[in-house]
């Protein structure tokens, strides 16, 4: 399951592998109240599919009307909310301003680099776009580079040229089904994390009707070994059940997860701290470990629970895009 930026691109990709004309629209400044960050996308095909927001409804309605009139083979830059008139028309929050930069894609060179980002995204890495407003379609597309990135989708203008610093889509894994982990999921979701969910134990596995959540049966351990261990994923354990969470939790705990949480009392985890620690783990690396799980509010029922953990995931996020994370 894909969400925000990888999710467009996606998207952007299938148009123009079907071959036809895409424009890619962000936001590269805000001025006042915005309904969407600086960074965010809206991807438009000829044939009037979209994918992506740059508003609350208001400016996608005149953009898909339009984009393709704004004329010229290269990236241009479009203003909403500038005259008290654009204020009325599209319904801007507290008298803001946006500016759109809107790149039309075409042709095999277009579709080399939305290749080239949407594998970056999927394989985790942060990737840099710098797209010159000078250029055309002619001259070639936006360059990429690979490096570091702080903060959360970030444009930066340095003279004629655009610079967009993308983070990977932070996803998760969580490791049991049931009501907890439902709601989990559809809160995730909805908070633009990718999801998966893990359950080897063919009784939970077989009740599992959420068919839209993708279900692995691997092991945990394995599934973390081989994929759910850069520092843009975490790990939840919400079986109830040492057999498997445990399994979870300690490879969780050596990989460079940007979360670990358990799901649990705090008189069950201590219990689990005390059986990782039986298994090897330093107390530096316990020390890492969100048990019980989720902020501290009074969370009885599974939809209670489950925002308590989503809003922690949320502040979790924050401080890793604000802190960036290593290639």
């Amino acid at each position: 399951m894909t969400a925000g930026h990888l999710s467009v691109i996606r998207d952007a990709r299938q148009w123009l592998e079907a071959g036809r004309r895409v424009w890619l629209c962000t936001i590269v400044e805000t001025w006042g109240s915005s309904p969407r960050p600086v960074g965010s996308w809206l991807a438009i095909s000829e044939a009037g599919d979209w994918s992506g927001s740059v508003s609350g409804g208001c400016l996608e309605e005149d953009l898909l009307r339009g984009v393709a009139d704004q004329g010229g083979e290269g990236p241009v830059l479009i203003d909403y909310g500038i005259t008290d008139s654009d204020r009325d028309q599209f319904q801007l929050p507290c008298g803001g301003r946006i500016r759109l930069l809107v790149e039309p894609l075409a042709g095999d060179a277009s579709l080399a680099h939305v290749r080239e980002l949407d594998e970056a995204l999927s394989r985790h890495r942060a990737v840099v776009r710098r797209i010159s407003v000078q250029r055309t379609l002619a001259q070639g597309v936006a360059q990429l580079d690979y490096q570091p990135v702080k903060g959360n989708s970030s444009v930066t203008r340095d003279g004629e040229q655009f610079i967009h610093a993308l983070q990977p889509e932070c996803r998760l894994l969580l490791i049991g089904a049931g009501e907890v982990a439902r709601y989990v999921a559809e809160f995730a979701l909805a908070a633009d994390f990718a999801v998966t969910l893990c359950e080897p134990r063919e009784a939970f596995a077989t009740g599992w009707s959420h068919h839209h959540i993708p279900l692995d049966r691997r092991l945990p351990d394995d599934l973390v070994a081989a994929t759910f261990n850069d520092p843009f994923t975490g790990v939840l354990a919400l079986a109830h059940d040492p057999r498997i969470d445990d399994m979870g939790l300690l490879a969780a705990l050596q990989t460079g997860a940007f979360y670990v949480g358990a799901m649990g009392s705090k008189r069950t985890s201590q219990a689990r701290r005390e059986r990782l620690a039986s298994l090897g783990l330093d107390q530096a690396t316990l020390d890492r470990l969100r048990a019980p799980i989720g902020v501290d509010i009074p969370s009885k029922t599974p939809a209670e629970i489950a925002i308590s953990v989503v809003a922690d995931l949320i502040a979790a996020r924050h401080h890793l895009r604000q802190a960036g994370a290593p290639l």
